[in-house]
């Protein structure tokens, strides 16, 4: 069943057959390797000045080895074969010294994928030194020229990635993928000129595609004006009230949902979505898949940490929660079968993440949404980890707006907002038109129809 849809992993492939042979000649049971490359570009400038330039090519190689069900990793950035030889034998001594775990093992060998579509990850355009210096200084500069009132700046940062990644077990599977990534961002400072507050905001553009990146202008203006609302901020007396979170900020609801939809969360019982599959969990305008096929996407690859195909998983729909997020460890754990969510670092044990994870939009513009609220607020900052997923209480420090009769008032800081997981969940009331990806996890804005906001 080798499949490996890139010749330009040849040298992998062979690395990763030898590697998996010498493991069965030492009486392994069972294998995978796992070899990733990857070549990284980075630059920082802060007022028009190289701050740091970073150039990275590193390449990987893992291996998991089974004697029954006794497992242990290593991995090595060595690949003489003196090293890879000493890897796994060193390897096998680990696995025959831990302790068995049952439900340890690779998956079934009908589970692998056996197609690599093409999910349109790569860019072939390679940036220079010069010109990701050039980018970074044009954003900030956008950045201090879109208002007198940016005094100052953190930086802009321009980086650059391509890596591909190979995965081979004993079973006979081999596959593998590349992709790329560019992003652009600034983090500028305002003052109000008065000898007042500061205030610091960012924006930044993330794509697979160097063309699909925002210019630099668009991201420093952005940027700019993202800061300067920020002056002249407000406290709050502690009341009840509707809340809005922008697209940046809901995203952050949705990774706590995958947290508590993951197997290994499930299993140990450390998630406040323990039982209730095939339940309803949230509003009916609530509706959340997760995409490892989805063409472009940041999470998007043809098969997961153990081989097994990625797929369109139905999270949530209408508010019912149809489906947890599984690989094969906690799809055993939980008597169910993988959903192509395993997810791991080299020289790691797999563990579940999500793919391309999105609640999906409804028909409200952001617009809308504002005027919908009497007294309320919009939140476009976070602050602190106040969350219990066993429980789903939630206190979060925030940052953002008042509103009042649909409209944006004055900046507030400095407010506490709280709650539960699930009633938020459920108390969800609008969404957004306006999905957009700008990494693995999306969503549009949202309204929450209370929460209790904390201040003064």
């Amino acid at each position: 069943m080798s499949q490996v849809p890139s010749p330009t992993t040849n040298h992998f492939s062979e690395l990763a057959a030898s590697v998996l042979k010498r493991a069965k000649v030492s009486g392994a049971s069972e294998a995978d390797v796992l070899l990733a490359e990857g070549d990284g570009l980075s630059v920082q400038v802060r007022s028009s000045k190289v701050d740091r330039l970073s150039k990275a090519r590193e390449k990987v190689l893992g291996i998991r080895i089974f004697f029954g069900k006794r497992s242990a990793s290593a991995s090595t950035s060595d690949f003489s074969q003196a090293s890879l030889h000493r890897l796994v034998d060193d390897t096998c001594s680990l696995a025959k010294a831990v302790v068995e775990d049952p439900t340890s093992g690779l998956p079934d060998a009908d589970q692998f994928t056996t197609s690599f579509p093409d999910l349109d990850l790569t860019d072939t355009r390679k940036l220079t030194v010069e010109e990701e210096i050039d980018l970074a200084k044009r954003a900030e500069q956008a950045a201090f020229s879109a208002d007198a009132r940016i005094t100052n700046s953190e930086g802009a940062e321009c980086s650059s990635n391509a890596g591909s990644v190979l995965l081979a077990n004993s079973h006979g599977f081999m596959g593998s993928y590349a992709n790329t990534s560019y992003s652009l961002s600034v983090s500028p400072i305002a003052g109000d000129g008065n000898g007042g507050g500061m205030q610091r905001d960012y924006w930044y553009s993330v794509a697979r595609k160097f063309h699909q990146l925002d210019n630099p202008e668009h991201v420093g203006k952005e940027a700019a004006r993202r800061t300067v609302r920020r002056l002249g901020s407000h406290r709050l007396t502690t009341q009840e009230v509707p809340v809005i979170y922008d697209p940046e900020i809901a995203k952050g609801l949705l990774g706590h949902l995958a947290s508590a939809v993951s197997g290994y969360a499930l299993y140990k019982g450390a998630s406040f979505l323990q039982g209730q599959l095939g339940k309803s969990i949230a509003s009916e305008l609530v509706t959340v898949v997760d995409d490892g096929r989805l063409p472009g996407g940041f999470g998007s690859r043809p098969f997961d940490g153990e081989g097994v195909p990625t797929r369109k998983t139905m999270v949530v729909e209408k508010g019912k929660l149809t489906n947890y997020l599984l690989d094969t460890y906690s799809g055993k754990k939980m008597q169910m079968p993988s959903t192509g969510n395993a997810s791991r670092s080299v020289g790691e044990s797999p563990t579940v993440s999500a793919t391309n994870l999105f609640l999906q939009p409804g028909i409200h513009s952001p617009e809308d949404i504002l005027r919908s609220v009497k007294k309320g607020l919009l939140v476009t900052e976070l602050i602190g980890f106040g969350v219990n997923m066993v429980t789903g209480d939630y206190s979060r420090g925030a940052v953002g707006f008042w509103i009042e009769n649909g409209e944006i008032t004055y900046p507030v800081e400095e407010v506490t907002i709280a709650g539960n997981l699930k009633s938020m969940f459920n108390d969800i009331e609008m969404v957004g038109n306006d999905l957009e990806f700008r990494g693995r996890i999306a969503s549009p804005t949202i309204k929450i129809r209370k929460m209790m906001v904390a201040g003064q």
